[in-house]
């Protein structure tokens, strides 16, 4: 493959030496970009990339900005829902183009869903909870007519949470045609849509180099409609510190993934405005019940008392100076459904009282954690406090692809972990946490919790088409995993995005891929 050079006008933007405002009509995102593995929207599954998708592509429905409870037509014109035949029937978009002029069609719709089944790339998860499976999916999508489609399933599963799962990333309306002159093999077009972009979306695919950057250009003819900026450069700066001076300086309209000393060292400065945005991201201990080399982690009143050992307070509000906040349920708020109390504090003093009454003695754990913040400031956090209660913690600081596979590998006895919904409803995390059918491989099955009853609560609610009730079974699931489980909710996060002061209409909303930059001026 011949190597795309990027523009003169972008290699400008892109000289951490420029020191000279952004052209107007272009936004300078500084943020890492080393993540990325492809920008196939039936692959993205990385945080950079899903944060990307959005801006190329758009979905027959997606949340609303506002109110992400609600699922709001956007390829789509209308739907009529049958839950008893699991089927929507979707009227598209009379005028709908792509990027590259080719109108929108039923055919595009199927070939986007069998493509992402089929490839069976990491997101394809999502799509699975329908029941869709390479074996089945020609079965499950039919044409009516020139623009109108039925979209069946198979799983228990009501309509609503169909639309949602409908709604993410990886369901995103690919351009057959454009995709189908440059498949190569059976490859459905994934080798060129890693580095080029088929969407509707409000921008389009100038040029994609790896490791340096994402060039986008206006699509005026976006369905959405057209965006404000003709371009949008998203420059890879691996190192936050460069991030913080990119913005400080101006030559950087936005920054990503800035630390809490950053962000504390830009808050009131003239020129920038810190956004602080609620995110979906959440941070828990979990014990690993099925570990049989210490049988204290599979004992509730181990788990009660550890409740009492952490310090949510000075964790939140000290050590990570307000990037997260308390929150002690496995629906994030925000989510449809949450729990917002928060009934534990830190009192040692309870802890040893609870382990006295069940003869808890010379309690002890190990606690693996990814050695970089916010996961080891909390595993440091968390040994001092527990050894207040008593309890011993010896922690096992690794990298994150080795904290990754000696959880998967159930080899654990403790572990710190991070969790974002995949899809924004509340079955993203209930199948997580809250189901363990001895297969999947869910949070509650890596770590041994065996929970029949629950796992049947939690296929009742993700069936369940009346939305109270629904929302009612979720609720009843969070109290009792609040009180009794392996986990431990500890906070959940703000996504601090920092902008230039005449930056005017970014949104991010609760969800990792709800970033938009179409409505944003200078």
């Amino acid at each position: 493959m011949t190597k795309k050079l990027l523009p003169l006008w972008v290699l400008a933007a892109l000289s951490a030496t420029s020191y000279a405002a952004t052209p107007p009509d272009t936004l300078v995102v500084a943020q890492g970009l080393d993540d990325i593995v492809s920008l196939d929207p039936a692959e993205a599954n990385e945080l950079s990339s899903i944060q990307t998708v959005p801006s190329l592509y758009q979905r027959l429905v997606q949340p609303d900005r506002d109110n992400p409870e609600k699922v709001n037509p956007v390829l789509a014109e209308s739907w009529k829902a049958d839950p008893a035949a699991k089927t929507l029937t979707v009227t598209l978009k009379h005028d709908a183009k792509f990027a590259s002029g080719n109108p929108l069609r039923p055919e595009d719709v199927i070939f986007s869903y069998k493509r992402a089944v089929t490839m069976n790339k990491s997101p394809a998860f999502i799509l699975n909870v329908l029941g869709w499976q390479p074996d089945n999916i020609d079965s499950q999508l039919k044409k009516v007519d020139d623009h109108t489609l039925e979209l069946h399933w198979t799983a228990d599963v009501s309509p609503a949470v169909a639309l949602n799962i409908l709604s993410t990333p990886i369901a995103s309306i690919v351009d057959e045609k454009l995709v189908a002159a440059n498949v190569k093999g059976d490859d459905f077009g994934n080798a060129w849509l890693k580095l080029h972009s088929a969407g509707s979306g409000a921008f389009k695919m100038r040029v994609y180099q790896p490791h340096q950057a994402i060039v986008l250009d206006a699509n005026p003819s976006s369905p959405g409609g057209a965006p404000k900026l003709k371009n949008i450069i998203i420059k890879n700066v691996p190192d936050p510190a460069s991030r913080r001076l990119l913005i400080q300086q101006g030559d950087a309209d936005v920054a990503r993934d800035l630390g809490a000393d950053q962000i504390a060292a830009l808050q009131g400065k003239k020129g920038v405005e810190v956004l602080s945005i609620p995110s979906a991201e959440q941070n828990y201990l979990v014990f690993n019940a099925g570990n049989s080399a210490n049988p204290l982690l599979n004992n509730p009143a181990f788990w009660e008392a550890a409740r009492w050992l952490v310090d949510y307070e000075g964790i939140t509000r000290d050590l990570l100076k307000g990037q997260y906040f308390i929150h002690q349920s496995f629906l994030p708020v925000g989510l449809p459904g949450a729990l917002e109390d928060n009934p534990f504090k830190f009192d040692p003093e309870k802890a040893k009282a609870i382990l006295a009454k069940a003869g808890i003695k010379d309690a002890h754990f190990t606690l693996d954690v990814e050695n970089k913040p916010p996961f080891i400031t909390l595993a440091q956090s968390m040994q001092a406090s527990f050894a207040q209660g008593g309890v011993k913690v010896d922690l096992l600081p690794a990298a994150g692809s080795q904290v990754y596979a000696r959880v998967r590998a159930k080899q654990h006895q403790a572990a710190i972990r991070l969790w974002i919904p995949d899809y924004f409803d509340a079955h993203s995390n209930a199948s997580a946490f809250v189901y363990n059918d001895g297969k999947a491989s869910t949070v509650a099955g890596l770590n041994g919790w065996q929970i029949p009853e629950l796992s049947q609560q939690t296929l009742a609610a993700v069936a369940e088409p009346d939305a109270a009730k629904r929302l009612a079974l979720y609720k009843k699931m969070q109290e009792t995993l609040q009180h009794n489980s392996p986990y431990i909710f500890v906070d959940q996060g703000k996504t601090q995005i920092v902008v230039r002061d005449n930056v005017k209409g970014y949104q991010q909303g609760l969800n990792a891929d709800m970033v938009w930059y179409d409505r944003v001026t200078k």
